[in-house]
């Protein structure tokens, strides 16, 4: 099979590394990339067997091609593609809007001359870093991959993205592009704009002495952490999320006004039930942790899925008596790296199971 695929940083090289592992019906991938550097090191890797120097060649026997780009310049590559795909190839792509673009690409794609099907494609996965270099083999691995198929999109089509995605270690979903977006706005969009006007907040209040900067850790790092992600990803999401980000935006406004009400009114009863009502909608999310997780040190893993990984990683850090408050494996991991999430009850614990399990050559990030 040969797979295309265009941008590889952070999700495309992982595409392509994932491919590879589980060697996918002996896949022959082309790459591209305007970064020359990236470009060359997923060849030099083994990772991509073809470097395309450019859109008009490498792509015209592909079956499938991920467009791993941002939104915004999603349909100029397709614009210039479209003429050397070759009939009932498969497009994609990964970004994290679905229904600005697919309206734009509906009419594009297939014409009396030429079929080829489009499915919107949205893994949730990734990581505050980007580029080739952040990308991984796992980055899939049991993380949720949404897919948005056009209305005449054929059932078969849609079964070879879904075995391709399992084979990557994904879960594929399907979804309309508009509940997608309105998903995305809610658990992912409106989340990082709040961690990014939160570290504003922060940034603005804080005095000559930089008190706030130095005390700033524990809940507030792990809250605001997605805050370090790519500017330049996140401002074509919401420029192309923009309708769907507003709605939730004033339902936000409103919970918040609610709030400052019952502050006013140093109303006890009703403080409570915001705060509580949250806590046991919170502690049904599937991570299935029940108490507070800011006052825990988590460590994500990026290990391979196969049997008997989670033993011998709770086996390593009980030979040394170290606690784990909460092990779990994330599903949805938009701006989580690591496929395991451990939990832990002390700094302490944390840096001793860094130092125990970098020995076993796991990649970690806390």
């Amino acid at each position: 099979m040969h797979i295309g695929i265009i941008g590889l940083g952070l999700i495309g090289g992982s595409i392509a590394k994932a491919i590879k592992r589980v060697h996918v019906q002996n896949s022959y991938i082309i790459g591209y990339d305007t970064n020359a550097a990236d470009l060359h090191s997923a060849y030099d890797e083994g990772m991509i067997d073809f470097m395309a120097t450019d859109l008009k060649s490498g792509f015209s026997n592909c079956s499938v091609v991920f467009i791993c780009t941002p939104v915004t310049t999603i349909k100029s590559v397709v614009t210039e593609l479209l003429p050397y795909l070759p009939n009932d190839c498969i497009l994609t792509d990964v970004g994290s809007t679905k229904y600005h673009i697919m309206q734009e690409l509906e009419p594009m794609i297939s014409t009396d001359s030429k079929r080829i099907y489009y499915v919107g494609g949205h893994p949730m996965t990734g990581s505050e870093k980007f580029g080739y270099s952040a990308s991984s083999a796992h980055l899939f691995e049991n993380a949720y991959y949404m897919l948005t198929p056009l209305g005449d999109t054929p059932d078969f089509i849609l079964f070879i993205l879904q075995k391709l995605i399992e084979r990557m270690g994904g879960i594929p979903l399907i979804l309309s592009a508009t509940y997608h977006d309105y998903v995305t706005a809610n658990i992912s969009h409106l989340p990082h704009i709040i961690a990014s006007s939160l570290v504003h907040l922060v940034k603005e209040n804080d005095g000559d002495a930089s008190y706030l900067h130095t005390l700033a850790a524990g809940g507030f790092k792990d809250l605001t952490r997605i805050a370090s992600s790519n500017p330049d990803i996140w401002t074509s999401i919401c420029l192309t999320n923009k309708a769907q980000i507003q709605r939730v935006f004033s339902g936000y406004l409103v919970i918040l006004q609610n709030f400052l009400n019952c502050l006013e009114k140093d109303s006890e009863k009703e403080l409570y039930s915001f705060f509580n009502t949250a806590r046991l909608y919170r502690n049904t999310f599937s991570e299935g942790a029940s108490t507070d997780l800011s006052k825990h040190y988590a460590l994500h893993i990026d290990a391979k899925d196969e049997p008997g990984i989670i033993a011998k990683i709770a086996t390593s850090l009980s030979d040394h008596h170290i606690n784990i408050k909460n092990l779990s494996v994330m599903s949805d991991r938009e701006f989580d790296v690591g496929v395991i999430k451990i939990l832990f009850g002390t700094k302490t614990d944390l840096l001793l199971a860094t130092e125990i399990l970098s020995q076993h050559h796991y990649t970690l990030y806390y």
